[in-house]
């Protein structure tokens, strides 16, 4: 095995085209996590003059003490069947973390389950911890070990032919109700922010201010491995077709009045004023938007990202108002679309816990992932190889608190 170092561009190429490739092992991902005081060093080893296997490490300070936390976010990304190169990938990483006073290595490998048939006692058997395998959301990780991944590489048709009925129902309203999603400039970053705020005073979450969005486009957006996706409503382009179709509907009713009635017209006549109602009142709704946002309203927006044949659904955003228009259901469609037109074949929807109970906390989120013709995916787990064993023991077990790691250092 050969040790030596490659440029971003190759490292970033071997990333994108690997099986175990993932977002976070992108050089440009470190950049991301510069500004929550992490810094990152890179190794690769080579067989025969060709790249095997490349690992991104991020390194953090442990508070008031003079070590620091190794972490390689989905690595290291190689093939595991092949313990040569993951023997060899380790010993490099330990020399690194060594060298910045790592206390332990953390790792949690974008590798399923159903394909690690023996890695869990591999590991071991060359000094890891494993974590176990504890559920999707598990505070005791860093990263969610399951997420919801739907299968992109399909046409139109079968892609929302997979998603489950109410949902495709729900997407064909949200397009039929006038709803535009796009693609946004950096400029509209702050309204995407803005829609973050409003989304966590709902759901009762801390957010980040625009900052932490404009570093995570401006690190991934130039190689075009982000993008911001907004959802508008414009009135102006929605009314014209409202009116017309209220119009065919009071033209049907006029002329189910001149009928002879019966059960079946007297349904069909309650049907109608039922469809005129909601026209009505949408009507309404949108002509007074038209008088005070004639250019229109963002209800929704995400940042989208990508790894070679992967993409991401990394934040997503909704407004308090309009909220009957579905923008969510629209902007999940478009974004699949422009990922396959990117060249990616799944479509992560982070995570998720594995059919939690009708009470849990997570029941709504399993409920909205899973409608989109999305299957489990179960990664093998967290592994930690301890440098320092006192102090591994003090900062994992003994006082977590000092880190403060989970959900401050992944994809969320």
């Amino acid at each position: 095995m050969e040790y030596r170092t490659i440029s971003d561009k190759e490292h970033d190429t071997f990333v994108k085209t690997h099986p175990h490739g993932d977002l976070l092992q992108l050089s440009k991902w470190a950049e991301v996590k510069k500004s929550a005081g992490w810094y990152s060093k890179r190794i690769s080893v080579s067989r025969n003059n060709k790249t095997v296997g490349v690992a991104q490490l991020l390194f953090k300070k442990v508070p008031r003490m003079p070590y620091t936390l190794c972490y390689i976010s989905r690595g290291f990304v190689c093939d595991y069947h092949d313990h040569e190169v993951v023997e060899a990938l380790l010993e490099q990483a330990v020399e690194v973390a060594r060298r910045e006073r790592a206390y332990a290595i953390k790792i949690d490998p974008d590798v399923e389950v159903t394909e690690a048939q023996g890695l869990v006692e591999f590991m071991e058997s060359i000094g890891f911890k494993h974590k176990g395998f504890e559920d999707g959301l598990s505070k005791h990780y860093i990263q969610p070990r399951m997420t919801m991944i739907t299968n992109i590489d399909q046409s139109d048709e079968d892609l929302i032919k997979s998603f489950e009925r109410n949902n495709r129902s729900r997407v064909k309203l949200s397009q039929k109700k006038g709803t535009e999603a796009y693609i946004a400039g950096r400029d509209e970053l702050q309204t995407f922010a803005d829609l973050m705020q409003e989304t966590g005073s709902r759901d009762g979450f801390l957010t980040r201010d625009v900052s932490y969005f404009e570093n995570i486009y401006d690190a991934l957006n130039p190689d075009g491995d982000a993008e911001l996706v907004l959802v508008k409503l414009v009135p102006g382009h929605v009314l014209p077709k409202l009116r017309e179709e209220l119009a065919l509907r009071k033209e049907k009713k006029e002329r189910l009045v001149t009928k002879e009635k019966n059960q079946k017209v007297e349904n069909q006549l309650k049907d109608l004023e039922i469809q005129m109602a909601k026209l009505e009142k949408q009507i309404e709704e949108l002509t007074e938007m038209e008088k005070t946002n004639p250019e229109g309203k963002v209800l929704s927006g995400s940042i989208l990202t990508f790894a070679g044949h992967k993409a991401y659904y990394l934040y997503g955003a909704s407004s308090n108002e309009y909220r009957d228009y579905l923008p969510n259901y629209n902007m999940q469609l478009t974004m699949m679309r422009i990922a396959r037109d990117r060249g990616a074949k799944t479509y992560d929807f982070g995570g998720t816990s594995n059919h939690p109970d009708k009470d849990s906390e997570y029941f709504g989120l399993w409920q909205f992932k899973k409608m989109w013709g999305t299957r489990l995916s179960a990664k093998i787990g967290e592994f930690d190889y301890v440098l320092n064993p006192y102090v591994y023991q003090l900062v994992e077990q003994v006082k977590p608190q000092i880190m403060n790691l989970k959900r401050k250092i992944g994809r969320k």
